[in-house]
């Protein structure tokens, strides 16, 4: 069967911004759940709402949760750290960094393991679990001491990868949002990556899109380009956007090699219009037609649907069980 995921983060909830509390975020994050379980969609995930700042709502807590509570890092930003920032290649979009590291990086106080085991016990559907990866994360920062991007996004998985260690969900899934636009850093890149999938105790996953910035693509590039790198991740499978591009390069996977599973993206989230079953069927049989059986192992979306209204995310999530069902001639 294939099966139905999500790749992580869910729209903020309103009454949680105007109320937020522990006990409210737990609240929260069961509402996230058990929508998707009513959906019955097979591997769920958390929402990703404990990570939100307010301050950094253009990437949903996708970095500065991460960095900002690492040892040797400081989150407080100078003129003269953004001047520098500001010469860095490959992270346009962003004006300030992230962070600036300053020591050699520890755990400080980032703390994944109590997140997990926080979340794990508000279900009992198979959890996905997700981390923004090292290549990602190195690009947004600062770096006053490794002194070179391979260094760092190595520093950062051995962090990363000591707490993943811990982490018993049912799929381990590593984000990488701009590798995509740099596929020329695959070697590096796909070395560290490989350092956190390696310490993944049950599946390892790797997500890679072409930006979803405030509900915008920013990183221009092909997925040909970026096959040498999947080949060489340690994971089980890869989570890949294409309904937002079209489905013109699948033929480029054919050279992927059999134990790496393909995600197929066929809910649009940077469009407000909902998938009908029918459409998403057609997608995915397009793509088994091309890749022959057993090559596609999930769809889902092609990234979080924070940027989205809840109504219109809810819709999406029952459209990618629907559609699956019809697609393999499963009716009520």
């Amino acid at each position: 069967m294939i099966k139905t995921t999500v790749v992580g983060s869910y729209p903020m909830l309103d009454w949680l911004a105007a109320y937020p509390s522990q006990q409210a975020l737990e609240d929260a994050t069961m509402v996230v759940l058990k929508t998707q379980e009513l959906a019955e969609i097979d591997v769920i995930a958390d929402g990703e709402l404990y990570r939100f700042d307010i301050n950094h709502p253009e990437t949903n807590g996708m970095i500065e949760y991460f960095v900002q509570s690492l040892g040797n890092v400081r989150s407080e930003i100078t003129r003269a750290d953004v001047e520098i920032f500001g010469k860095q290649k490959g992270m346009g979009f962003r004006v300030r960094p992230a962070a600036v590291v300053e020591g050699a990086i520890d755990e400080g106080m980032l703390d994944l393991v109590h997140a997990y085991r926080r979340i794990s016990k508000l279900t009992n559907v198979p959890l996905k679990f997700t981390v923004t990866g090292p290549h990602m994360l190195s690009k947004t920062l600062l770096d006053y001491h490794y002194k070179d991007l391979p260094s760092l996004s190595h520093a950062l998985a051995t962090v990363l990868a000591k707490q993943i260690t811990e982490i018993d969900a049912a799929v381990v899934q590593i984000d990488e949002a701009n590798l995509p636009g740099s596929p020329e850093e695959w070697e590096w890149a796909a070395s560290a990556i490989n350092v956190m999938l390696d310490a993944v105790p049950k599946v390892p996953a790797v997500h890679l899109c072409f930006g979803n910035y405030g509900g915008q693509t920013i990183q221009k590039g092909t997925w040909d380009k970026l096959i040498a790198y999947i080949n060489a991740l340690h994971a089980d499978h890869v989570v890949l956007e294409f309904a937002h591009r079209g489905y013109n390069e699948l033929e480029y996977f054919k050279d992927l090699r059999p134990e790496v599973g393909i995600g197929l993206g066929v809910v649009d989230i940077k469009s407000t219009v909902i998938e009908t079953p029918e459409r998403i069927a057609k997608r995915l049989e397009d793509a088994v037609l091309l890749l022959g059986e057993d090559r596609i192992r999930y769809i889902h979306p092609d990234c979080g649907f924070w940027m989205l209204k809840r109504s219109i995310a809810n819709a999406k999530i029952r459209a990618l069980t629907l559609g699956r069902n019809l697609f393999e001639g499963r009716f009520d």
